[in-house]
């Protein structure tokens, strides 16, 4: 039987609700079930639930105005198996397929129905009538295509949204029945889906159904009706499980990555993208000449057009970086209206004096009048202001209008609440408000969702149901004299929600890109296509909509939607086209595209190369080239990162499967030598960890991966070796090489038995040979030795040098500070080359012109030279950004250092490079997490660049610490005058406790809090005590005074766990006449023990009431208006677990304060810490 759409809509569902049979569970999948197509069945869980479910006989109690439902009613069951759909999808078609089972235990396994057609579809039931591997019935709806049938195979892109429910009744006794519903998206790769627990199979015909003694499928006979509805699926997501989902291909736009906590960033940066006169502003900010990483404007334009051009979600990563946020920042969920305006001002900031230079003023920013008009006297007062967007009260309003309203309300000004219309016209009733002037192209509205409890005394979220359309006009909230010759009517362009509660949850947006398109739904890294509903409704919060308006007979207290819109975004629609102008490849800056298309290049190949890589392997060749460059130990440099330095061996990355020949014939042409003349060395290492040749290869024929499988040392996919290169060659230009013994392969003539030695001239006069066995283990040598009692072998080198006697300084080097070491002399393109080690024996150049340096000056050995190669260390020095006095002007450089080089002399290369003296510099550690300061490097004499650099993990402070970085402080003082010091960090208040500075101050260790003062005084540039007044300087400790130190007490007994605090002692404290007493003041919240703030001395009044109390207190504090309002006074003992005794204004203060140490406790939340999630205070570098 077939139903239209229309007919559905005529059924009544709360005719049936209350009455209906328990239905059995959704299955969901579970691999040891038999499924032919991945179908859906039970839990562990659901069969347990079945199993312990209590067996009541079915039997349900029919009261006599009930009406009876029966399986054989189609309007009835249609109505029970198929109930509204909470997305609303559009009802295509409805079909009803009636199915008579008859000899039940005698059907096959697999039981399938004739094929049925709805929504231009074939289905069929597909039943397991002993159940699929369980004690129950299992039954399933699957498309009927199929390959070799009349209907044919799967379409290729099959794709269907059905609604379904089977009920399964006794012919006989209709009344016994039991049905089940499901939703499914049937595609190629789902082509069933079901109930593999539909009914209990010792139900069906042993056990009794009802009370009449009916059993469901007596005689092995029932009747199984399908009801399948076809809807349609507008946004091509309903019911989608998104695997494989691509987002540029359904959509045409991709979405953003979310690096941890960051979808509030995503979604300001969609609607921020999709704002395309902001885009194409951004577009026109001059980055050619300032590509770097660091420069937010330049990463997102990067961004902007990676989102315009990628296949793929896009990351963010690159933007966070150049906020300068560290991985800490990543996971903070932060304020997007905050987040909104930095960037919004940064991006101002980039773009003065150029194109776009006024483009972000016209399209987000707009104008308000705040005023107060007298209403008796023509006076008034007014200040206009520019704002870029607005926060609107969500608590109170139901909608967007009335949240406007509400805005621009006036407030009447009367009685002890006049206003001061100035020396004219003095106390006046007034009206007070604000008014709109202007409004921008692109009006950003904030709801506030995020407000204060006064009674829970904490941030909660507002779950509110608040209503905004898709059109509105903003003219009724613009001033009177306003220029209105165009309307203000706003198209909505973009929904930002948040999901979840105040602590915990997640973003996304709703955007409309196109002017007369549809609004998508950009979550992260997946965008799809959104309804209206979806946009509106679904995110105007308040209470969860039951379908067709239903109420739940139980009514407790309602469950409030959790997601909800917090910012809108509306476009004035006269400018709608201005504001969305298409952005082409014309608009974006030529060389970002060059540039993204050259690292897309470079990744591709990189891909490539991936793919490939066990095709190929890497060989590193030795060539003499190498070893004229090489300066330091071994033969050259091997280091996988350093293969691109001077004197690294040669980099090739050739197919295995290549011959040798092929690799020397490419030496060959690089190094300019004949081919014939190569032959190739396998190097291996040593146990004393060298690399050297080991034995030559006789067979250029063979393979590169025969040869290294046979011959390499350790497979570790690099095949290391030398290209020697013959002296000798016969008349046909073919090498002649010694013997070797192994396999001949040709028949070329041999030499003599010769080793391979290698010769390392150090150019300062000697008179010994010197054997390098090892980087660290020089031996000499007896000239008259032969080389076989020296124990020598092939790739044994040996260093040798001129004499050291009567050497003079050459004064043709330049000598900085009279101080000249090996790096200066190895770093700088002009210097002598009497430090240089040469590797062939070809280039040894007695060089007598080159005059040597005296011992003290430079290296004059090369054993000593050697020593210095082995602890040479590369140490970057960065401005400490707090301690120096401009660290902006500061530079950040590399010096080569010795790892044995002593804290002064390292303090003296530095000073050299700064000019500055050497004694007037600190050191600083970096923390290899942060790259921040750590802590400051003691001076020693023992102390050495390594001892610094890679300090013993015996303390904590040690750990995390880089072991190539330092940051330098350039004092004002030596590092042995500050030895006498003590540092000392003090917090200023200038203004009550609501004003705090702080300063580091340097006290002698012999001095006093007087002499503490007085820097202080110097250093903040504060009057001295005679003419500003007395200081008072006192210790605090988990935010509560901890000691009063008198101007003769030690600066040395003040311990690193206090806080220094110091202040101008208050007129009235120093002039009090009334009797009183003094109290310890702190702040706290909610209990004692969440203590916050400065504490302070307060001064009591015998007597005094504390309604007056509360007035000295706010001039005391300096707090003002509502933040002093809200402030809770009590009376704190000092036991751990006492109880505030909180303080109305009757009572006298001084009758509660029994103990000495009883306090005075200010409870206020603690503004300092962030609202939500611990968030540090949001920045963008």
């Amino acid at each position: 039987m077939e139903y239209s759409a229309e007919y559905e809509d005529n059924f009544i569902f709360s005719e049936f609700t209350n009455y209906l049979p328990t239905t059995g569970p959704k299955q969901i999948y579970n691999s040891d079930f038999e499924s032919p197509n991945d179908m859906l069945v039970d839990s562990d869980q659901l069969l347990n639930d079945a199993e312990n479910e209590k067996d009541d006989g079915n039997v349900h109690d029919i009261l006599p105005d009930e009406t009876i439902l029966r399986g054989d009613d189609e309007y009835a069951m249609r109505e029970l198996v198929l109930p509204p759909i909470l997305e609303q999808p559009e009802v295509l078609e409805i079909k009803t397929f009636n199915w008579q089972i008859t000899d039940w235990t005698q059907l096959p396994r697999r039981h399938r129905s004739p094929i049925f057609w709805c929504g231009g579809h074939p289905w069929r039931i597909l039943m397991f009538p002993k159940g699929n591997n369980v004690d129950f019935c299992s039954i399933y709806l699957e498309h009927g295509y199929e390959d070799g049938s009349e209907v044919g195979p799967v379409p290729q892109n099959f794709s269907c949204c059905i609604q379904f429910g089977f009920v399964l009744y006794n012919p006989d006794a209709p009344t016994c029945f039991t049905h089940n519903t499901a939703n499914h998206r049937f595609t190629k790769e789902e082509g069933d889906w079901g109930f593999t627990r539909f009914v209990e199979l010792r139900k069906l015909w042993s056990v009794p159904w009802d009370a009449h003694n009916n059993y469901l499928a007596p005689n092995e006979r029932a009747i199984l009706s399908a009801y399948v509805k076809h809807v349609k699926d507008e946004t091509g997501v309903l019911w989608h499980n998104f695997q494989n989902y691509d987002s540029k291909q359904e959509t045409g736009y991709v979405g953003l990555k979310n690096q941890g906590a960051t979808c509030y960033l995503n979604s300001l940066l969609q609607s921020l993208y999709f704002t395309n006169a902001f885009r194409k502003a951004v577009y026109q900010i001059p980055t050619q000449d300032e590509e770097s990483l660091t420069n937010s404007a330049y990463t997102l334009q990067r961004l902007f057009y990676q989102l315009q051009t990628s296949k793929c979600a896009v990351g963010t990563s690159e933007l966070t970086k150049s906020f300068g946020w560290e991985t800490r920042h990543i996971f903070e969920q932060q304020d997007v209206q905050e987040l909104s305006r930095k960037l919004m001002e940064r991006m101002e900031e980039k773009m003065k004096g150029t194109e776009a230079e006024k483009v972000l003023p016209r399209l987000f920013s707009g104008k308000v009048r705040t005023y107060i008009s007298c209403i008796n006297v023509n006076y008034e007062s007014h200040r206009l202001e520019d704002f870029w967007d607005i926060q609107l009260n969500v608590s109170g309003n139901k909608d967007l209008e009335s949240s406007f309203q509400d805005y621009i309300q006036v407030e009447i000004m009367d009685g002890e609440n006049q206003y001061m219309a100035g020396d004219e016209y003095k106390l006046q009733d007034a009206k007070k408000g604000v008014i709109f002037e202007t409004f921008p192209d692109v009006l950003h509205l904030q709801l506030k969702r995020f407000q204060y409890d006064v009674e829970r005394d904490a941030m909660m979220k507002i779950n509110d149901r608040y209503e905004f359309p898709e059109v509105f006009d903003a003219s009724p909230y613009l001033a009177e004299d306003a220029d209105k010759s165009e309307p203000y009517i706003y198209q909505l362009h973009g929904v930002l929600v948040h999901s979840g509660d105040l602590n915990a949850g997640h973003y996304y947006a709703f955007i409309k890109p196109e002017k007369n398109g549809w609004f998508y739904k950009y979550d992260d890294d997946k965008v799809t296509k959104a309804t209206m509903r979806e946009v509106l409704e679904d995110n105007y919060g308040g209470e969860y909509l039951h379908p067709k308006g239903h109420v739940p007979i139980r009514r407790n207290k309602p469950i409030m939607r959790q997601n909800n819109a917090y910012m809108l975004v509306y476009i004035r629609q006269n400018r709608i086209d201005q504001v969305l102008l298409p952005v082409t490849e014309e608009d974006t800056p030529a060389h970002l595209q060059i540039k993204l298309d050259e690292e897309a290049r470079i990744r591709d190949a990189r891909k490539k190369e991936r793919e490939e890589q066990h095709l190929y392997i890497v060989v590193r060749v030795i060539t003499d080239a190498t070893l004229r460059e090489h300066c330091g130990t071994d033969l050259a440099v091997i280091n996988t990162n350093e293969w691109l330095s001077p004197g690294s061996a040669a980099y090739y990355r050739i197919l295995r499967k290549s011959s040798l020949k092929d690799l020397i014939d490419q030496v060959g042409q690089d190094t300019d030598v004949d081919p014939k003349r190569i032959r190739m060395w396998v190097m291996v290492g040593r146990q004393n960890k060298t690399i050297r040749p080991d034995q030559p290869i006789q067979d250029s024929n063979i393979t590169i991966e025969e040869a290294y499988q046979k011959m390499a040392g350790h497979k570790n996919g690099e095949f290391k070796l030398w290209a020697e290169v013959a002296e000798e060659v016969d008349t046909e230009g073919n090498a002649i090489w010694p013997t070797y013994p192994g396999p001949i392969t040709n028949r070329l003539p041999n030499k003599t038995d010769l080793i391979i030695l290698f010769l390392k001239f150090f150019n300062v006069r000697a008179q010994k040979l010197n054997c390098e066995i090892k980087p660290t283990m020089i031996e000499p040598m007896k000239a008259k030795q032969t080389l076989r009692a020296a124990e020598l072998q092939d790739g044994d080198i040996i260093c040798f040098q001129l004499s050291t006697n009567d050497i003079k300084l050459d004064e043709n080097i330049s000598v900085k500070n009279n101080v000249i070491s090996p790096n200066n002399m190895m770093n700088k393109t002009d210097r002598n080359t009497s430090l240089k080690l040469e590797k062939s024996i070809s280039t040894l150049d007695v060089a007598r012109n080159n005059t040597m340096r005296s011992p003290q000056d430079f290296i004059d050995d090369a054993r000593s030279f050697y020593d210095w190669l082995a602890n040479k260390k590369d140490v970057t020095f960065s401005p400490h950004p707090l301690r120096n006095t401009n660290p902006e002007n500061l530079e950040v450089f590399t010096l080569t250092l010795s790892n044995k080089h002593s804290y002064d002399q390292m303090a003296t290369r530095v000073g050299q490079y700064l000019n500055v003296d050497p004694t007037h510099i600190r050191f600083w550690t970096c923390h290899s997490g942060t790259g921040s300061p750590k802590l400051a490097v003691k001076r020693t004499s023992s102390q050495t660049v390594n001892g610094i650099l890679n300090p013993p993990y015996s303390s904590f402070s040690n750990a995390n610490q880089k072991s190539d970085s330092l940051f330098y402080e350039i004092l004002e003082i030596s590092l042995s005058e500050l030895d006498t010091k003590k540092a000392l960090k003090v917090f200023w208040l200038s203004e009550g406790v609501s004003k705090i500075d702080e300063y580091d101050i340097l006290v002698p260790k012999n001095g006093s809090v007087e002499d503490l003062v007085q820097a202080l005084v110097k250093k903040a540039q504060l009057e001295d005590e005679e003419t500003g007044g007395p200081i008072r300087v006192f210790e605090t400790h988990n935010s509560k005074i901890y000691k009063l130190l008198n101007k003769d007490y030690q600066v040395m007994g003040i311990t690193d766990y206090v806080n220094v605090v110091a202040e101008r002692i208050p007129v009235e404290d120093i002039e009090f006449s009334e009797p009183g007493s003094w109290v310890y003041a702190f702040h706290f919240q909610n209990e004692p023990s969440k203590a916050h703030g400065v504490p302070f001395l307060f001064r009591t009044i015998d007597g005094e009431r504390f309604v007056d109390t509360r007035k000295r207190l706010e001039k005391r504090t300096g707090l003002k208006g509502k933040v002093f309002e809200k402030i809770k006074f009590a009376i704190v003992t000092r036991g751990s677990f006492s109880k505030p005794f909180y303080l109305t204004d009757d009572v006298i203060i001084e009758e509660y304060l029994s103990h000495r140490e009883d306090m005075l406790g200010l409870d206020h939340p603690d503004r300092s810490r962030a609202i939500r999630n611990g968030a540090g205070d949001l920045f963008l570098k």
